[in-house]
């Protein structure tokens, strides 16, 4: 290590050589095993290395040069990662996918192909890097855009949704029940005043 740094190849000029090398063998390595697992940390590298080699051609040096890079870093990375989650490069939206399915069960999401009891797409709130699923309805259509909850989520290959505006759980029953107990409790309270202002009349 104190060779590399007496040759000078640790130095803050070469660094930028460094992050660019590194950068395009993550890049190489997705190539060996594809699914993003290299090629975000990859691209934000590269991205560094490269306005590193920018901002040396410009005369910044020195830990100026370390701070704008590690502030490069994070830029390209986030770009890259929001493109890759966003924009599907790998085209594997909709595809069949296993999750626990336990875990799937009760989430929310909401209709991004239209499902109906043979097949459809839906985005789930909070469904890991790639949110996007196969899904199937109870009965009927669910249109594009609507509010969905899993009902059976299927061993995570293809989940079964229910539209929200469908969707009623125990304690939806217990209120429903509770107000209709109290409708006709007052109901029979108005109908014995009823009855008795008109025996007090005769």
């Amino acid at each position: 290590m104190n060779a590399l740094a007496q040759a000078g190849l640790l130095s803050p000029d070469t660094l930028p050589l460094l992050l660019l090398t590194a950068g395009l063998l993550l890049s190489m390595a997705e190539a060996l095993a594809p699914g993003a697992n290299f090629i975000v940390v990859g691209i934000a590298l590269i991205g560094a290395g490269l306005g590193g080699l920018v901002l040396t051609s410009l005369g910044v040096a020195g830990a100026l040069l370390t701070l704008f890079m590690a502030l490069l870093t994070l830029a390209f990375g986030a770009a890259a990662f929001y493109g890759y989650h966003e924009f599907d490069l790998y085209g594997g939206k909709g595809q069949q996918q296993t999750s626990d399915s336990d875990s799937l069960k009760g989430k929310t999401g909401t209709v991004t192909e239209r499902v109906t009891p043979t097949g459809g797409e839906v985005k789930l709130a909070g469904g890991g890097f790639s949110p996007h699923y196969s899904a199937r309805s109870m009965e009927g259509t669910i249109d594009e855009g609507e509010e969905v909850m899993v009902v059976d989520p299927g061993g995570g290959n293809v989940v079964t949704v229910e539209s929200m505006g469908y969707v009623e759980d125990d304690i939806d029953r217990e209120l429903a029940a509770d107000r209709a107990r109290k409708a006709a409790a007052s109901e029979a309270e108005e109908t014995d005043a009823d009855a008795e202002t008109e025996l007090d009349r005769e």
